[in-house]
């Protein structure tokens, strides 16, 4: 008849397809033909031992309410065609899904030129990428450079959505060195090296490629990045590089990648100044629908200036707040919402983190700063760098001078530190343990 059943994985994605597609959908089957449908979401159903697929597992039909399978064999295998031979094939253009890149992962649907606030911290790398885009920049490379949360993923993105927009490629791969290391370790252990070489040198048109710094130490993936760059500069396809480290103060570079990384433009993301974050605030407020007043933006915008993902994080919790509890919006809010984290920046030092540090790992101050390579002194000292890194707003030369290194040595640390906590296990929840107490001022 006119009913259509519709299988997911889970309560999940049930419910995200009622509340962003039903109506996409159901649509869609008018525009097939079908009169008056009917869409029923239905969770499919795990397979037990020994067992072939359950019912819910079958192909979706279109009318099956009675009768055997045999009998409906055909509705199962064509339910679309069934009432008329004339019956065109259905498309729909479901929200959201319309930035799917070539490869890797998907662009990021607000992370447009429309939707990135330009301040005096970002009006070059603003207008560098947007010239790339557009087919501008002679050199057809751009290595954007910033701290984390400070827009680099954003212009990134910005790049991507704007060629596909307007219809220049589609073949745009959008991946993170992480994901690139790990698609040629998989590509070497089945025998694939070929298919992932052709993918990334000649079916590429923009390559867009975040964290760099996480190649640190990666030999061999370096030098088939470095080949594949050759491929696509020498071919006048366009790349988009970001990373929170100039590419000659990442560790364990070699020579060929580091000239290829800046052979295009380098540009800087700087902390946005007063004026900028609160047009930040502003523009987050009126895409999430807030109503929040002008005052308490400015509040927030003074309050809160290390980057754009503490902005989002205040005026998220203050407008929580105002929604759970039903207050009013208003500076006395704010400032009940902020107080803990602006009483915790404060506390939060170099040397605030080495006591923490010494504490936990139970190894003296002395040890932690000294020479010494021990495993046992190793392990903290590298911790005690991630975390003067995402907790200070002090520079690499700094935190390494502080622990008698270098910077180089400081980024290596805090490398490590990253790749063990994707890892898991006793490591990450050692560091969730510090996170914790950090940003409750147990120091």
């Amino acid at each position: 008849d006119n009913v259509i059943t519709l299988s997911c994985p889970n309560s999940f994605f049930k419910r995200r397809i009622k509340d962003y597609y039903l109506s996409a959908l159901t649509t869609g089957f008018l525009d097939s033909g079908i009169s008056d449908p009917v869409v029923k979401i239905t969770i499919e159903k795990k397979k037990g031992r020994g067992m072939g697929k359950t019912a819910s597992s079958r192909p979706a039909s279109v009318g099956v309410k009675t009768g055997s399978v045999k009998k409906n064999r055909q509705k199962y295998l064509s339910p679309l065609k069934i009432a008329s031979p004339a019956r065109r094939p259905m498309q729909l253009d479901l929200p959201g899904l319309d930035m799917q890149c070539g490869s890797g992962r998907m662009l990021k649907k607000g992370y447009t030129f429309d939707n990135f606030i330009v301040g005096r911290n970002s009006d070059f790398a603003y207008s560098a990428t947007l010239s790339l885009a557009q087919g501008g920049n002679a050199s057809g490379a751009i290595y954007l450079l910033s701290d984390t949360g400070l827009g680099k993923s954003h212009l990134s993105q910005a790049v991507g959505h704007h060629i596909m927009s307007r219809g220049a490629t589609d073949r745009v791969y959008y991946v993170t060195a992480e994901d690139f290391t790990n698609e040629m370790v998989s590509s070497l252990r089945t025998n694939t090296i070929d298919g992932f070489k052709e993918k990334y040198r000649k079916k590429c048109d923009v390559l867009i490629l975040e964290d760099i710094h996480f190649l640190s130490g990666k030999d061999a993936t370096q030098k088939e990045l470095a080949m594949t760059l050759d491929y696509l500069l020498d071919a006048d396809k366009k790349i988009i590089f970001s990373g929170s480290y100039l590419p000659d103060d990442i560790p364990k570079m070699n020579d060929h990648l580091k000239s290829r990384l800046t052979l295009g433009l380098v540009t800087k993301i700087d902390s946005p100044d007063y004026a900028t974050r609160v047009k930040i605030l502003k523009k987050k407020a009126q895409v999430g629908r807030c109503v929040v007043p002008t005052e308490v933006m400015e509040y927030l915008a003074q309050e809160l200036t290390d980057n754009v993902r503490q902005l989002e994080s205040g005026l998220a919790g203050v407008t929580a707040r105002g929604n759970l509890l039903g207050e009013d919006i208003n500076i006395n809010m704010a400032r009940n919402v902020l107080v803990n984290i602006a009483r915790n920046k404060k506390k939060i030092t170099l040397d605030s983190i080495k006591d923490l540090v010494c504490r936990e790992y139970s190894v003296s101050l002395e040890e932690l700063i000294s020479p010494s390579r021990k495993k046992r002194v190793v392990a903290p000292r590298q911790a005690a760098m991630f975390l003067a890194r995402k907790y200070t707003d002090q520079p690499l030369k700094k935190i390494g001078r502080s622990f008698n290194r270098y910077h180089a040595t400081a980024i290596y640390s805090i490398n490590a530190v990253e790749k063990k906590l994707k890892q898991k296990g006793i490591f990450l929840e050692q560091m969730s343990l510090l996170y914790k107490k950090i940003e409750t001022g147990r120091l």
